[in-house]
């Protein structure tokens, strides 16, 4: 009789021919226009919809002081018009073709994408290159726009106390990296943002060879070619701006924040300093970022996993919740970051501890191969059947060229993190978490005042 397989190895076994199946699909293509446009291209004929992608090698991270939260300014102005559209007139056009629209900005990166039916393709196309080589617009819609980019600000981040938390963390954890400011920018830096901080950002970063278009769907690559060919080709040729290199100094100890807010529960965040994913080659660096990705799955990868069985359970749980998770990828530093609400008659020290002493009992008896197979089976499963959004595709292809990766890093992903062992994961759980990569911010809830009111979304509000 044969003994039963453990349902985590039976199906990590049951994904292997899907993983093989979807890497067996239609392949992804890539061209570069005699201007240094890179094209991108990833066929799926499931369904008669495409997803037209942009990304821009620029975000939050590019900025200078002064300037913060430009690039997501940029975002928001792109919408408001050419020499040919009016404002709000791209959103008009790309609805009026039975298609959706959006974008975003993140510290790494800027997007615009559209999903439109397949045959619209053409017509989105002209519309995101005339808005990327010829966005305009008068200053008086900048004036309108940038007091929504401040309420979206006072929304996203001033109403939600741990947003500010998490802003004033990164402040404090990094120092010379420019990840130090938030991607919406501080509010006094948008007050004194001018028509011209926006525009000189534009002409500067939004060039052919900082940029990548991204198609993926019911579409003939040859064809995606033709047509980028005849509406990104034209768009004269300019150089990429060099960027000085921005390191982060090496800690030298603890750094610790307390942070008082109106709010209904304490929190607590610690964020150690890691390696980042350079790329996908064998090497001490990435393969420490990939087991330090485990090991943030084993505590906080599934339901039941070690950081809610042994803190947020029972009638002496020490917390209401507690998460982990790792950077992993990035153009800049990496965090790993601990968190968690104590639980009612706990303090934020008392959570504190008992989150650094679950990682410390990795690092002292290591982790089991049931935790390291139900980890691996659940990665892998997200990343086979993420694969039937054709955006999820698109999203995958364009980040991973804003990244630097390859294209086909998502298998490159799944083939390494299967090989991470054990012991690996016991080793980084030794080497990264010790008070010289700390920082800790406390938030401290304080009354809260009687004219608070829950803020609406303001008008024109993106994302």
């Amino acid at each position: 009789m044969k003994t039963p397989l453990p349902l985590a190895a039976w199906l990590l076994g049951l994904l292997a021919p899907l993983a093989a199946l979807a890497q067996a699909g239609p392949s992804v293509q890539q061209y570069q226009l005699a201007n240094g446009l890179t094209v991108i291209v990833k066929p799926d004929r499931r369904a008669p919809t495409a997803v037209h992608m942009l990304w821009v090698r620029v975000g939050a991270m590019d900025e200078v002081d002064g300037t913060s939260g430009v690039a997501h300014a940029l975002e928001h102005m792109m919408f408001k018009g050419t020499p040919e559209l009016k404002p709000g007139e791209f959103s008009r056009r790309v609805a009026a073709l039975g298609g959706r629209e959006n974008a975003f900005t993140s510290r790494d990166y800027t997007g615009y994408y559209q999903q439109i039916p397949a045959q619209r393709l053409e017509e989105v196309m002209r519309l995101e290159a005339d808005r990327f080589a010829r966005n305009q617009w008068a200053d008086e819609e900048f004036g309108k726009e940038i007091e929504v980019v401040k309420e979206e600000r006072r929304l996203r981040t001033e109403d939600s106390p741990r947003a500010l938390l998490h802003e004033a963390l990164n402040a404090a954890a990094f120092v010379a990296s420019p990840y130090r400011r938030p991607v919406v920018g501080w509010m006094s830096d948008l007050d004194a943002m001018t028509p011209a901080d926006v525009r000189d950002f534009h002409r500067r970063w939004y060039v052919p060879a900082n940029a990548a278009l991204v198609v993926a769907g019911d579409v003939e690559p040859e064809q995606v070619r033709a047509l980028a060919e005849k509406h990104y080709g034209p768009i004269p040729a300019r150089p990429v701006p060099p960027r000085k290199p921005r390191e982060e100094p090496p800690q030298q100890g603890l750094r610790r924040i307390e942070f008082k807010a109106p709010a209904e529960q304490a929190y607590v965040a610690l964020a150690f300093k890691v390696p980042r994913l350079d790329g996908l080659a064998p090497g001490p660096g990435a393969d420490d970022a990939l087991a330090l990705t485990v090991l943030a799955a084993v505590l906080d990868g599934y339901s039941g996993a070690r950081l809610e069985r042994a803190l947020a359970q029972g009638p002496d749980r020490v917390a209401d919740s507690a998460g982990a998770g790792n950077g992993l990828i990035g153009r800049g530093p990496q965090l790993f970051v601990l968190d968690g609400v104590p639980a009612p008659g706990k303090t934020p020290e008392q959570l504190e501890a008992a989150l650094r002493a679950q990682v410390a009992r990795v690092a002292r008896e290591g982790v089991s191969e049931a935790e390291l197979q139900r980890v691996k089976t659940q990665w892998v499963a997200s990343e086979v059947y993420k694969r039937d959004s054709v955006m999820s595709q698109a999203r995958e292809l364009g980040s991973a060229w804003a990244q630097g990766l390859p294209l086909d890093s998502d298998e490159r992903l799944i083939a390494r993190l299967r090989q991470v062992t054990a012991a690996q994961v016991q080793a980084v759980a030794r080497k990264y978490f010790g008070d010289d990569q700390l920082t800790v911010a406390v938030l401290r809830p304080q009354p809260r005042a009687r004219e608070d009111r829950p803020r609406q979304p303001p008008p024109g509000l993106r994302h």
